[in-house]
């Protein structure tokens, strides 16, 4: 079998930013000078350059380039994340937390949390959160990496990262440059199709060159210049699930308060509120649906919950929930942007760009893009797009706000079977039902189920058979040890000055 005369020599990335300069880096470092690698961006386009939080998979993605930590989060002005705070949600002046790893330290074949429930049933009011060891620190601003030693309370959390991601993209650009990618300014005016097939086969600059190449990916945005100018794929709306549809966004100042090392969503009449805390500034956006809110009028709501004086003037942005018809049409994969928007309540953006890095990787074509590979990578794509969908729907959905048209309207909806399916199960007796790929595992979906007040009307039926556990002593020592792991890990801020902080 000869594959050589079909290997792809030349590949195209169009668009810059944290999607374009993450693929170009991932792709250098796997293909090194087998394949021309180039990637058209325009300094006259801006990026949108607001997905500033992660999720803890980046580090594997950091990891796969060989990038130190320490040196990523100076160049980049960062901090650590051990979850999210939500803020008003369910209701006015609820508060819970998201946090990254599990809750507590498992001591038995039943689930922590099914002792907790009934706990909870029994009249014990401590939150479920207080098991969660990243919450534990983030409550008490601290910051160091978990342990490897499985034994310790110190191994049950994980983090990501909060960083400008502007710097970041910045940062891999260098990377990738210096693994012979190459550059070319300009904008796009004409995009040429093959007669025979439809393959993109070449663009034209408006300079007047013209790029020719083997696979094309689309990393231009929201608006797909190939993807969807070029080859017309089609995209798909969730705004009738996930109905915010702009957002603006601006940095300020610091305030007094202490470095946290969480990300924090605030929700507002007509949508909800990011804080992003980083070495240099603190990030800051309004998401909201323009159905219930003007644009003047978010923007006044976002500029009065600042905590410190704002660094430019706000930033709109327009979009609409949902994902292409096709990630991956004829020779053209798209990634970031220009493959679906999911507003960031829950920080996948960066981590949907790093998926699709690795999935194209994984299903490496030739000059022919077999179709089979297209369906694989269209098939699982979509999979994880709704899965995230269906996620971040929970937090819509799970409210007993009725003070806003925004909250009565969420909590009104009809919402896609398979979350209906998951919530039914949870209600039922906290059974969580998870697929096993799916980017939010069983602590993900328990936090949030929980933290929007989705109560089971029932513990599991196993708990009252195991008399021989004694749940309650258990779970107080695990408060107690994990309230003292906190208190012995360094300060967040401290932690950033000793290992990371930006010159």
């Amino acid at each position: 079998m000869e594959n050589a005369d079909r290997a792809i020599r030349s590949i195209v990335i169009l668009g810059g930013g944290t999607a374009g300069w993450m693929t170009a880096a991932s792709l250098a470092n796997t293909l090194g000078s087998n394949c021309r690698i180039e990637l058209i961006e325009s300094e006259a386009i801006g990026i949108v350059g607001v997905g500033e939080a992660t999720i803890p998979p980046i580090k594997l993605f950091n990891h796969a380039l060989g990038i130190d930590e320490n040196v990523f989060l100076k160049a980049s002005k960062g901090t650590f994340k051990l979850g999210i705070e939500f803020v008003n949600w369910t209701r006015l002046g609820q508060r819970y937390f998201h946090p990254f790893g599990q809750f507590g330290a498992e001591f038995d074949s039943v689930p922590l949390y099914q002792y907790w429930l009934r706990e909870r049933a029994r009249g014990d009011d401590t939150p479920l959160q207080d098991y969660a060891m990243a919450w534990v620190a983030a409550r008490d601003n601290k910051f160091a990496p978990p342990l490897a030693d499985r034994q310790r309370i110190q191994s049950t959390y994980d983090y990501a990262y909060h960083f400008d991601a502007g710097l970041y993209a910045q940062f891999l650009r260098v990377y990738a440059e210096a693994r012979g990618v190459r550059r070319s300014e300009g904008k796009v005016v004409d995009v040429a199709l093959r007669a025979e097939d439809g393959f993109i086969q070449s663009v034209k600059l408006d300079a007047g060159s013209v790029i020719e190449g083997d696979l094309f990916i689309d990393c231009s945005g929201f608006r797909g210049v190939l993807i969807e100018d070029a080859l017309h794929t089609g995209y798909e709306s969730w705004q009738h699930w996930l109905p915010c549809d702009r957002a603006v966004a601006v940095g300020c100042t610091h305030g007094s308060g202490p470095l946290t090392p969480y990300t924090r969503s605030t929700a507002h009449q007509a949508g909800w509120q990011w804080r992003i805390p980083l070495q240099h500034r603190m990030g800051n956006g309004h998401v909201y649906c323009s159905q219930f809110s003007s644009d003047d009028e978010a923007t006044a709501v976002l500029l009065a919950n600042l905590e410190g004086e704002p660094l430019a003037t706000p930033r709109p942005l327009r979009f609409t929930t949902g994902r292409r018809k096709a990630f991956w049409n004829r020779n053209c994969i798209a990634i970031g942007l220009a493959a679906g928007f999911m507003e960031p309540l829950e920080s996948t953006s960066i981590h949907l760009i790093q998926s699709a890095i690795a999935r194209l990787l994984a299903l490496f074509p030739d000059r022919h893009c077999e179709p089979l590979l297209a369906h694989e990578y269209n098939r699982i794509t979509g999979q994880e797009y709704e899965r995230v969908r269906d996620f971040l729907i929970l937090h819509y959905k799970a409210v007993a706000r009725d003070d806003a048209p925004l909250w009565r309207y969420t909590a009104a909806m009809n919402i896609p079977d398979t979350l209906r399916y998951k919530i039914d199960q949870f209600r039922s007796s906290g059974r969580i039902v998870a697929e096993p790929l799916e980017l939010f595992q069983n602590p993900n979906w328990l936090a949030v189920l929980i933290g929007q007040e989705v109560w089971p009307q029932h513990y599991s039926a196993l708990v009252d058979l195991r008399s021989a556990v004694d749940a309650p002593c258990l779970l107080a020592s695990l408060r107690r040890v994990s309230a003292q792991a906190s208190a012995a890990l360094p300060d967040h801020a401290h932690y950033i000055a000793q290992h990371c902080r930006a010159g």
